[in-house]
């Protein structure tokens, strides 16, 4: 099928963060009882805090504390590790080229709306993207449809078979296809090659430069 757009997720995808999440994930966790490893926390990154907070804890204590855990965990990113994210080498290089292309850009994350914001900033990227969804968009994150599904409704006239997400975790790959969108996958999320493989990625490259390098033979050409 003809690709009419891209979706980009945003953190470990085009933003150096997923280490910064987990660490402000392991905070959380610490104030609500709960020690988790770095490694067993990291794995979990690219899911919603929705997602996350079930997988530690017993269903009736993720449901009490699941909002103030996942406020928390918000809180402590913005405060002490957001300041430490940068984006990856040729981000805006990237975008530049898919729109060169004349293919739509947008992005599908399950951050907030702030981080969303201060993300594109970083990236020097406000004036490439067409459209865009975070988690206030969604009933339920990464990996469920609705981000995806969300953001597929503001970029108009675009399907999900006219539709590639590029992500760099399983769970934006199963998200994808939860949405009947395709998967690219990236490895400078940190993500083992075979996971994103197993999540349904049709292509994997190390990052926006090796994308951007191989843009001609890749699933966007």
């Amino acid at each position: 099928m003809p690709v009419k757009a891209v979706i980009f997720d945003v953190d470990g995808t085009l933003i150096d963060s997923v280490d910064l999440h987990a660490m402000a994930w392991q905070d959380a966790m610490r104030h609500f009882g709960k020690e988790v490893s770095f490694d067993e926390m990291r794995s979990q990154i690219g899911k919603g805090g929705d997602q996350i907070v079930p997988c530690f804890f017993d269903k009736q204590t993720a449901e009490r504390i699941s909002k103030d855990l996942r406020e928390y965990e918000k809180q402590t990113y913005r405060n002490r590790y957001m300041s430490q994210a940068r984006a990856f080498p040729g981000v805006r290089a990237l975008f530049e080229h898919v729109r060169a292309a004349r293919l739509k850009t947008a992005l599908g994350t399950s951050s907030s709306e702030l981080e969303l914001g201060y993300n594109k900033r970083l990236a020097n990227i406000e004036d490439l993207v067409d459209a865009e969804s975070n988690a206030e968009d969604a009933a339920k994150s990464k990996p469920h449809p609705d981000i995806f599904e969300a953001v597929l409704e503001r970029l108009e006239g675009i399907t999900a078979a006219d539709a590639i997400a590029v992500g760099d975790s399983p769970y934006d790959a199963e998200a994808a296809a939860n949405a009947g969108i395709r998967a690219i996958g990236f490895r400078c999320g940190g993500f083992p090659e075979d996971a994103l493989r197993e999540a349904g990625c049709i292509a994997i490259y190390d990052g926006p430069e090796d994308l951007l390098r191989h843009f001609d033979r890749s699933p966007l050409a």
